[in-house]
């Protein structure tokens, strides 16, 4: 199983716009072949500070949903609300 993690800073008055989005969106992702789970963190301290953690089969579960349609569109609208630059990266667990 991979394990992908997103980090994202969301301008202030963005934040409610992006949770919003995420409850609508959470289950089409989790449609996707491949996946088992996609969860939405918010930081403690940092309130604009999210992260997003999903379980995916494999990699190219993952590859196939970032090519999708879905996820272009998808990821132009959230882009717009950042105001830092993400950060993803993919885990196994041993």
């Amino acid at each position: 199983m991979l394990h992908r993690f997103v980090r994202m800073s969301f301008q202030e008055d963005k934040i409610e716009d992006f949770k919003e989005m995420f409850t609508t969106i959470q289950s089409t992702i989790e449609a996707f072949e491949g996946c088992h789970s996609v969860i939405l963190l918010q930081d403690k301290d940092g309130v604009n500070k999210f992260m997003t953690f999903s379980i995916w089969d494999d990699e190219e579960a993952l590859n196939n949903y970032r090519g999708s349609d879905f996820f272009k569109q998808t990821w132009v609208k959230t882009k717009k609300m950042f105001n830092d630059k993400p950060e993803a990266f993919s885990m196994y667990k041993p």
